[in-house]
């Protein structure tokens, strides 16, 4: 119940009013399967004994109305029997199929709503969450884990409705026809898919962790992998990092050859039983009626009934146990979907300008489930249009500030203003349209320089204008032109493999220019590049418009030294502030 209560949790409103329109073709589809089933037993009954139309008031009767269809002797109320079966298996089958057909529509559109729900609500979260959680995680859960819960999940509980109701009318059928035999053969097969599943659910549910967490693991590695292919490759790491993904991909096949396996496993046993059952239910059926003749409609109604009751019987078997392999999936899902922060449909199309200045009043701030304090009481001001530095030693605060000011993390405590205007969760999207950013490290996707540039933007959309003069304000756009084949439809290769260091940096900084910001904030941009290549990515950052802010967080000292003003951090709090002269005087660092 507490699955399938989580099923129904997942669910949109809609699903769930598409889910009540399925059961009612599956209720109507069992009951034409009972029909169909039960127009069986009439037409044996004149097949082997044609008199019976005359001592049948039931048969008697159709007999008579048939009439009217030109029917005009047995022999021809024989053919139209026959006809009616026909038709009536066929009419079962073809609206089976319709059902079927719509069990998995429904089954794939919840898969895609349910996987577009999710990398939505992962990419809406706040940034502090993102912290906290393994993109291999999240990858699991976008790419595999809710397939799982879709075909080991919603789709076993949609067999498992259907079949019941099969089940609930060939039985309702079986015990008006023949109480007895019908009551002990449902009862059977219940009690033995019963025993065997209360036997294994245990096994069920570990191999469903197992597999949960040797899958989640297998996503980790190959991130990890290709993530630092240069390390692995020079510190010759390949054989370890393909032991631990083979170790994990073993456990995770094991387990799912062992998912497919039991679910099925007592079918083969229980057909033997079932052969062996329906023999004695003819030989009790002959001997209940003293005369074959007047047993075979019965056998054969017991026949097609038991040819539709095995597998039933079996599928409701194998959904129970898919649904408890699916348990610790199921629970990943359902927790994520309940825990996490909705999303604000609410789009601000306001900016919010930097015009004046950019001021932070008595923040603090650390981050979640950690004592240490980042940042305390601080107060900094960056008026509008000025070249601000930002240093200090590794863990003084300086990305925090700056995760700040971009709204992507929030203080526990003070404000953060544009030109006297507060800064908070209702207008925080229309700040940072203000905003660009070029961080360390420049993620590059395999795709044009022109695309990278206008990053995020469809290609049709792309302004190929703000490109190019993006791309020559970042010392770009010579290199494009002379030195790459196809110019700005070059494709750069995964995470930009084909540029150099300063090359990618000019590209970020391209990038966060395109759509002409009011702050332009580097954040440790080039504290990876050699010494030449920094002076070339800062005559690009010099050679910006003086109608744009700037901030510069740096290690290097040379980085900041045309700063109009320069904030040097200690331990979350502003130790000194000038230009590089004046700090050079008071302050060891610049010594």
């Amino acid at each position: 119940m507490g699955k399938f209560k989580k099923i129904l949790f997942i669910l949109t409103n809609k699903e769930k009013k598409h889910s009540l329109f399925l059961l009612v073709m599956v209720l109507i589809m069992a009951f034409l399967e009972m029909v169909g089933v039960a127009s069986i037993m009439p037409f044996m009954s004149v097949l082997t004994n044609p008199d019976v139309v005359e001592t049948n008031n039931l048969l008697n009767s159709f007999y008579k109305s048939s009439i009217i269809f030109g029917i005009k002797d047995k022999e021809e109320f024989l053919f139209f029997l026959g006809v009616i079966v026909m038709l009536m298996l066929v009419l079962s089958l073809i609206f089976k199929a319709i059902t079927l057909i719509f069990q998995i529509r429904f089954s794939s559109k919840c898969q895609y709503r349910l996987s577009k729900t999710f990398i939505e609500n992962y990419l809406n979260q706040p940034y502090v969450w993102i912290l906290n959680r393994h993109s291999a995680e999240l990858g699991k859960t976008i790419l595999s884990e809710i397939n799982v819960v879709i075909s080991k999940g919603l789709k076993p509980l949609i067999t498992l409705i259907t079949q019941l109701a099969v089940i609930f009318t060939l039985i309702t059928l079986l015990i008006i026809v023949n109480p007895k035999p019908a009551i002990i053969i449902g009862v059977s097969f219940g009690l033995i898919y019963f025993t065997i599943y209360k036997l294994i659910r245990s096994l069920l549910t570990k191999i469903g962790k197992e597999r949960l967490m040797s899958n989640e693991m297998r996503f980790k590695l190959v991130i990890d992998a290709f993530g630092a292919f240069k390390e692995l490759k020079i510190n010759r790491l390949e054989k370890i990092f393909v032991n631990r993904f083979s170790k994990h991909s073993k456990i995770f096949a094991k387990h799912q050859a062992s998912a497919q396996i039991i679910p099925v496993l007592p079918r083969f046993f229980l057909e033997a039983i079932a052969f062996g059952g329906m023999l004695l239910v003819i030989l009790y059926l002959m001997k209940q009626s003293n005369d074959f003749s007047n047993a075979l409609p019965l056998i054969i109604l017991y026949a097609f009934a038991g040819y539709r009751l095995l597998p039933a019987f079996q599928l409701i078997y194998s959904s129970v146990a898919q649904l408890r392999l699916v348990g610790p999936s199921l629970d990943s899902v359902y927790n994520d979907l309940k825990n996490l922060e909705p999303i604000s449909t609410q789009e601000n199309k306001n900016i919010i300008s930097l015009n004046k200045n950019l001021t932070l009043n008595k923040i603090k701030f650390s981050y979640p489930n950690s004592p240490k304090i980042i940042l305390e009481d601080l107060d900094l001001e960056i008026p509008a249009n000025n070249k601000i530095g930002i240093v200090g030693t590794t863990g003084s605060g300086k990305t925090t500030i700056i995760d700040i000011i971009l709204g992507l993390l929030v203080a526990q405590k003070g404000t953060v203003e544009i030109d006297g205007k507060k800064i908070d969760r209702q207008n925080i999207r229309a700040w940072q349209k203000s905003i660009g950013y070029v961080p360390q490290q420049i993620f590059l996707s395999d795709d044009t320089i022109e695309s990278n540039i206008a990053f995020g933007i469809d290609r049709e959309n792309i302004n190929h204008d703000a490109v190019r003069e993006a791309a020559k304000i970042a010392n770009l756009h010579k290199f494009i032109s002379e030195e790459l084949p196809l110019k700005y439809k070059t494709k750069l290769g995964e995470r930009g493999i084909k540029l150099s260091g300063g090359q990618r940096q000019r590209v970020g900084i391209a990038r966060a220019l395109y759509s002409k910001p009011k702050l332009l904030i580097l954040d440790e941009a080039t504290s990876s590049l050699d010494n030449i290549t920094e002076k070339a990515v800062m005559e690009a950052v010099n050679n910006l418009d003086k109608d744009i802010t700037i901030i510069l967080i740096a290690h290097r000292l040379s980085t900041v030294k045309n700063c109009e003003n320069i904030y040097v951090l200690e331990k979350g709090k502003i130790k000194n502030s000038g230009t590089f002269e004046e700090l050079s005087k008071i302050n060891e660092l610049f010594q």
